[in-house]
C-alpha cells in the first residue's frame, strides 16, 4: 500500500495558475474531504470543476484531473488540482491535505512510484530530470527520445543477447546428459561476447558525442598579452562583454560568458595574458588562467604575429585544444596546423568550423543514446567484463568460470535499465529532482 503524497507541481512563485499534486492509494478519499463535490461516487477518470472547501468556507475555485490506476503516470490513484496561482491559496489547500490524511512528497517521488510501479525504467526516469535542466533544443530533443522509451530500446535487445548466451551457459552446465540440447562451444561465445563488445562500444561513442548536449561545455580562451583574446570572446558571444584595447594586460580577471553553440550549452572564459608579470595583481590574473585550464574541456591557443610559447603550450598540450592565429589577414606564410582568424573583425567561421571538428559533432544526428555518466560507466564495466570473457576463452578457461564475467555484464544491463534492487537505486538517483516530480 502507498501512502498518499502531495506536492506543488508548478514553481511556487505568483502565477495565473497553480498545480497542486496527489498520488496514493487513498488519493480520492482525502481529496473529497474537501472538494465541495462527491469524487467517491463515481470514481473514474476525468475533469471536475468545484471549489476546495475548509468546512463552510470556500479556499479556491478549481479544476480537477483524476485518474484511476493503474492508468496513471505514477500507476496508482492520483489527482491534479489547477488552483489559481497565488502562493497563500497553493499553500491552504495543501495544508488542507496534510490534515485530511496526506504527506508532502520528498524530491523526485512521484517519478520514483512511477518507476516502481514499472510504468517506466531507469533511463526514462533519469529523462525525466534531464528535460526538466535542458538549456537547448538538442538536450530537450534527446530527453524526449529517451522518455518515449526509443532510447531503452536501443539497449534491450543487447541486454536479451546476453542473457540468450547465460541461458545455454547453464543448461549445459546443469543437464549435459540431454544430447537434444545445442552445445554451447567456444567458438559461438566468442563471436557473441566480440559482437557485444562491438555494439556497446559504438553506444558508448554515441553517448560520449551527445553528453556534451546535457553536461555543456567549458571553453577557455588561453594566448600571451594583446593577442586578441577579449577581441574573440567578444566575437564568440557576439556581444562587447569583455573590454579591449591596445593596452597589455587590459584582462586581469577571468571573464565568462555563456553562448548555444551548435546545441550545446558552452561556457566561455577569457583569461588575462599568460606572461612573467611582476605587477601583483596581474600576477593573481595570470595564475587563474594557468587553474582554470584544468577545468576546460576545450582550449583554444591563441597567437597572434609572435611565436609559439612553449611554455604556454606545456600548459596545454594534454588538453583537447586548437591552436589559433589570430589577426589573419596580417599574415602572408600560413602553418597548415593553425586555425587563422580575426576576431576583431569577427571573421570565426574558420574556428568554428574546427570546434566541430575537434569535437566530432559535424554531422551529429539527434538519435537516442546513453549518455550520463551512470549509463556510460556502466556500459564500460560491460565491455571490461566482456573483454575479460574472451581473454579467458582465448586461454581456454573453463565454460563456467567465463560464465562469471558474463554474468558481471549481464548485472551490469540490469543496474542500467534498473531491474534490480529498485529500493536501492531511488534514493540515489531521484534526490536530484523537484519535490513536485
Amino acid at each position: 500500500m502507498f501512502e498518499t503524497i502531495v506536492a506543488l507541481a508548478t514553481p511556487p512563485l505568483k502565477s495565473a495558475l497553480a498545480v497542486i499534486r496527489l498520488s496514493g492509494d487513498d488519493c480520492f478519499s482525502i481529496v473529497n474531504k474537501v472538494f465541495d463535490k462527491d469524487l467517491l461516487k463515481n470514481k473514474t477518470r476525468g475533469i471536475h470543476y468545484g471549489h476546495i472547501v475548509d468546512d463552510d468556507k470556500v479556499i479556491d475555485e478549481v479544476v480537477l484531473l483524476t485518474y484511476v490506476a493503474p492508468n496513471s503516470f505514477t500507476g496508482e490513484d492520483s489527482i491534479e488540482i489547477m488552483c489559481h496561482g497565488s502562493m497563500l491559496i497553493a499553500n491552504q489547500i495543501i495544508n488542507l491535505f496534510l490534515r485530511s490524511g496526506a504527506r508532502m512528497a520528498v524530491n523526485g517521488e512521484f517519478s520514483s512510484r512511477a518507476f516502481l510501479n514499472n510504468k517506466i525504467d531507469l533511463v526514462q526516469a533519469e529523462a525525466i530530470n534531464d528535460l526538466i535542466n535542458s538549456t537547448t533544443e538538442e538536450a530537450k530533443e534527446l530527453s524526449m527520445l529517451a522518455l518515449e522509451g526509443k532510447t531503452s530500446s536501443i539497449f534491450r535487445p543487447l541486454k536479451s543477447h546476453l542473457g540468450e548466451m547465460l541461458a545455454k551457459i547453464e543448461v549445459n552446465i546443469d543437464y549435459p546428459e540431454y544430447e537434444d540440447i545445442e552445445e554451447v562451444s567456444r567458438e559461438y561465445l566468442l563471436e557473441n561476447s566480440k559482437y557485444l563488445i562491438d555494439e556497446i562500444n559504438k553506444l558508448i561513442n554515441q553517448g560520449e558525442k551527445n553528453r556534451l548536449y546535457h553536461d555543456g561545455l567549458n571553453l577557455v580562451i588561453v594566448g600571451k598579452p594583446n593577442v586578441g583574446k577579449s577581441s574573440l570572446f567578444n566575437a564568440l558571444l557576439k556581444e562587447d562583454k569583455a573590454i579591449v584595447t591596445n593596452i597589455a594586460g587590459t584582462t586581469r580577471d577571468i571573464v565568462e560568458g555563456e553562448i548555444n553553440l551548435f546545441g550545446i550549452p558552452t561556457k566561455i572564459y577569457d583569461t588575462a595574458g599568460i606572461h612573467e608579470s611582476k605587477d601583483v595583481i596581474e600576477s593573481i590574473g595570470i595564475n587563474k588562467a594557468l587553474s582554470i585550464i584544468e577545468k576546460a574541456d576545450l582550449v583554444i591557443y591563441l597567437l597572434d604575429e609572435s611565436n609559439e610559447d612553449l611554455e604556454l603550450y606545456n600548459s596545454i598540450k594534454d588538453k583537447k585544444h586548437i591552436i589559433v592565429h589570430n589577426k589573419a589577414d596580417l599574415v602572408k606564410e600560413k602553418n597548415k596546423d593553425y586555425v587563422y582568424i580575426s576576431a576583431l573583425n569577427n571573421d570565426i567561421d574558420p574556428l568554428l568550423n574546427k570546434i566541430k571538428e575537434v569535437l566530432d559533432i559535424d554531422d551529429l544526428a539527434i538519435v537516442p543514446s546513453l549518455n550520463n555518466q551512470r549509463q556510460l560507466g556502466l556500459l564500460r564495466k560491460m565491455v571490461t567484463d566482456l573483454t575479460r570473457a574472451v581473454k579467458d576463452l582465448n586461454d581456454n578457461q573453463p565454460i563456467d568460470l567465463i560464465s562469471v564475467s558474463l554474468l558481471a555484464a549481464y548485472n551490469s544491463a540490469i543496474d542500467l535499465l534498473g531491474e534490480g534492487n529498485k529500493n536501492d537505486l531511488s534514493d540515489e538517483i531521484f534526490s536530484r529532482f523537484c519535490v513536485g516530480k
